[in-house]
């Protein structure tokens, strides 16, 4: 499936932004999704994931609570609602899906990624 992101920008602390992940060539709705995130000098790190047959989610401890990940299958689109933002929510978002996928958090077990959307959170 090819994966594209949008929906990042800028916004101050405490605010709100939503993100997109749209699919083609496959439908979303067999697989599970998830978002990561790559501050600048760090590790892509975990945020949220789906599973495609529960449709259960989880979340990084850092986030849970604040963020939301939903989809539209019909739309063939993921997406992440991000309330109450902070500086160190600041980093390159990115969505990734794997085929069946149960809701991993390990970035190695998704084969597929999008480009990645910047989203700065000023303080």
């Amino acid at each position: 499936v090819q994966l594209q992101a949008s929906g990042g920008g800028l916004v101050q602390a405490g605010g709100s932004l939503t993100l997109a992940c749209a699919a083609s060539g496959r439908a979303v709705s067999s697989y599970g999704m998830a978002w990561f995130r790559q501050a600048p000098g760090k590790e892509r790190e975990f945020v949220a994931a789906d599973s495609w047959s529960s449709g259960s989610t989880y979340y990084a401890d850092s986030v849970k609570g604040r963020f939301t990940i939903s989809r539209v299958n019909a739309k063939n689109t993921v997406y992440l609602q991000m309330n109450s933002l902070k500086p160190e929510d600041t980093a390159v978002y990115y969505c990734a899906g794997r085929r069946y996928g149960l809701g991993f958090t390990g970035k190695e077990a998704y084969p597929d990624w999008g480009q990645g959307t910047l989203v700065t959170v000023s303080s």
